[in-house]
């Protein structure tokens, strides 16, 4: 990859990584309330577990990119952690701080669904 390019990712993940910093600290939508009305309780609950989600995500990103700079201090960004064959720049400019090329990602992505396919079939029988 040339400096140029790289660069240019450093400060596209540098943005990133602020941006993701702020929305991660930012936790107003975790308090716990309590409402005279279970109704309004209920909504206060899910608006809370989305909350949750949401920062979760935003947290795992924010790993994701702190990673990615690290591995551009390191000299081993744009190369896959699995195989250490490059990542392929359509991949890189939709997800910079991808740390998988595409192969290895359907792999991963593959086994995080057999993995949690038990889980899937106690969801089906609940309903």
């Amino acid at each position: 990859m040339e400096r140029a390019e790289l660069y240019r990712y450093k400060a596209l993940l540098e943005k990133k990584y602020e941006e993701l910093k702020q929305t991660v600290q930012k936790r107003e939508g975790i308090t716990i309330e309590r409402a005279a009305d279970i109704i309004d309780e209920l909504q206060s609950v899910v608006e809370r577990e989305r909350a949750i989600t949401t920062l979760d995500r935003f947290t795992r990103q924010l790993r994701e990119v702190e990673a990615a700079l690290s591995r551009i201090r390191e000299g081993t960004f744009g190369y896959c952690v699995e195989c250490e064959e490059p990542i392929s720049v359509t991949r890189l400019k939709a997800v910079p701080w991808a740390s998988l090329c595409l192969r290895c990602q359907q792999a991963a992505d593959a086994r995080d669904v057999e993995q949690h396919r038990p889980l899937l079939g106690l969801v089906g029988r609940a309903a």
